[in-house]
């Protein structure tokens, strides 16, 4: 481990261990009722839930299948949260109480019964609780949670449960004050932003309104860059705050109450960077950890998009950029990893690229799965689960490897990588081209990854080239094989050609496309699409390995066939055309 990198975790550590000992403090020395100023005596309002329902899946939950996750857990006349949980996503699923909008939706007497009854059994049995219960963001969702869904839960109820609601509520808020000291990215916003709500829902809570507000107000402004992404680089971490912060807005404004400017401003930010990182099929590129995300809230979270505008080309601040041409989109990771504390699911793909075609994705990364991801995480995050090249089956960044770490720091954040990631647009004859470079691989390797992309006008080639230079007046340290892989979506048929320099691509609305890489020899192997909406899939990868001492660069390009059904419609469309009069 280099000096840089044993510095790293050292403040890591030093820093976690620092905000454990105030949380402990901050718990032991002050009583908790004084961490929540203000009787709450009363709930005013409840905030909006934008997370679409399901009223079948009332049903299940009154017959007592707990369906979270993946995972089914049924009851049979026990409590649910009695019960051993399944997986970690499943008891956090549970734990966070966001199932209560299904029983909304259906709206009966019975499934209104059946929310107070489960919500009774959880506040009444506090010697059950389990660590994950604490964990910030479950707790954070569960209070959020319990605040949307009040008007289900209380709606046929008596003063006594009433008051017991309000209780178990203000125990969680208070919790929930000062956990924000132990987590940063995303947990920490959610915190901040459930803070606002109760803030917001519950009676005499002016002053905590407007310091929840300025916490909110601060944390925005460090963790959302000026560009609108997420301080960890992560596409998923935008629809995750958006869901809460768009009702939050709302919530505001059945208040009365102005909005703190940053959130408006960061709102403001981060609705184009959510349409930069769709392809045309509407999914989103996955860098970073983002999984699959679910269509359905996409859509709503774009319904409150005003702009509707063109997705930006270059979003310099978080680390992307894009080349649009006609139906082709590429977007291309161009950025150093994040910060180490919110690095915890960030990946090693510098100069990675997704590709796609009109409805069609062709080139992508492995991506994340939505459940179960401790199982694939060290392979997800690797350079080769990457569309981009891989020195010596090196990944560009290095991670903290130690079980003792991992669970001291919980995760396993990134202690070194890519320090200096150039990037250079300009316009060409033929189209738009990329120039990029990274330095991942200098230190252990006496390495440069160069790249360079261009994607002509009328979207019909991409073409590119990757090369590996020593620094100059380096040289090559140690190995010197590499391999360069592009990773095939699922729904791509791909077969090998039979001079073994290319490969056909046959995409689902029969559009085909030949890569080439005349000089080298091209493999078709194996790989798994982690993203998928039924869990991982299997899929192909096109590869090419290659000696850095004997051929340092290595060319190659996409080019969509003229037999394509995209293209022979629009022949017969522009050979339709009436012609004008002279």
């Amino acid at each position: 481990m280099s000096v840089a990198q044993s510095r790293r975790i050292s403040t890591l550590i030093a820093g976690r261990f620092a905000r454990s000992l105030i949380a402990r403090a901050s718990g032991s020395t002050v009583a908790l009722s004084r961490l929540w100023p203000g009787r709450t005596d009363r709930l005013i309002i409840a905030p909006h839930d934008l997370r679409t329902a399901d009223a079948t899946r009332a049903a299940e939950i009154y017959a007592g299948r707990f369906v979270f996750a993946g995972k089914i857990v049924t009851c049979h006349g026990r409590s649910i949260f009695d019960l051993e949980p399944p997986s970690e996503d499943w008891e956090a699923a549970l734990l966070g109480f966001g199932w209560l909008r299904h029983l909304r939706a259906a709206d009966t007497a019975l499934t209104r019964a059946n929310a107070r009854s489960l919500v009774d059994d959880w506040i009444s049995n506090q010697a059950r609780r389990r660590p994950l219960e604490r964990r910030a963001d479950v707790r954070a969702r569960r209070v959020i949670s319990l605040l949307s869904q009040a008007p289900l839960v209380l709606g046929d109820t008596d003063g006594k449960f009433y008051r017991k609601y309000l209780r178990g509520l203000a125990r969680e808020i208070r919790y929930l004050r000062y956990s924000t000291l132990d987590n940063d990215g995303v947990p920490r916003l959610q915190v901040l932003i459930a803070l606002c709500y109760a803030a917001l829902c519950l009676a005499n809570q002016a002053k905590s309104i407007r310091a929840a507000s300025k916490r909110l107000s601060d944390e925005l402004q460090r963790q959302i860059l000026p560009d609108g992404g997420h301080i960890s680089r992560n596409p998923g971490a935008l629809v995750e705050l958006l869901s809460d912060m768009l009702p939050l807005r709302q919530t505001f404004a059945a208040r009365n109450i102005a909005p703190p400017p940053a959130l408006l401003n960061a709102i403001d930010r981060m609705m184009p960077m959510m349409r930069f990182f769709r392809h045309g099929d509407g999914s989103f590129a996955l860098f970073n950890g983002m999984s699959t995300a679910p269509s359905d809230l996409v859509a709503t979270l774009l319904a409150y998009d005003d702009t509707h505008g063109v997705p930006m080309a270059s979003m310099p601040h978080s680390g992307f950029q894009r080349l649009d041409a006609a139906a082709a989109t590429v977007i291309i990771d161009t950025g150093p990893p994040p910060p180490a504390s919110v690095s915890q699911d960030a990946h090693a793909g510098c100069l990675s690229f997704e590709f796609s075609s009109g409805p069609s994705r062709i080139v992508v990364n492995c991506g994340m799965p939505a459940t179960g991801r401790d199982n694939w995480r060290p392979f997800a995050r690797s350079t080769a689960a990457h569309s981009t090249l891989t020195y010596h089956e090196a990944s560009s960044c290095q991670f903290v490897e130690l079980s003792a770490m991992k669970r001291l720091l919980r995760g396993a954040p990134i202690t070194s990588g890519p320090n200096n990631v150039e990037h250079y647009r300009e316009a060409v004859a033929d189209g738009d081209m990329l120039t990029t470079s990274h330095d991942g691989y200098l230190a252990r390797f006496g390495v440069i990854h160069r790249r360079v992309l261009m994607v002509s006008h009328d979207g019909t080639r991409l073409e590119g080239e990757d090369s590996l230079t020593p620094a100059p007046g380096g040289r090559i340290k140690g190995e010197s094989d590499f391999a360069l892989r592009f990773h095939l979506h699922p729904s791509v048929k791909a077969s090998r050609l039979s001079d073994a320099r290319g490969v056909m691509l046959v995409l689902p609305n029969r559009d085909v496309w030949t890569f080439e890489a005349l000089d080298d020899k091209v493999d078709l192997e194996d790989s798994v699409f982690l993203a998928g909406n039924d869990g991982p899939r299997r899929t192909s990868q096109i590869v090419i390995r290659q000696d850095a001492r004997q051929a340092s660069s290595l060319r190659w390009s996409f080019v969509r066939s003229s037999t394509s059904a995209t293209a022979t419609n629009a022949r017969r469309n522009a050979r339709r055309e009436p012609e004008l009069p002279l």
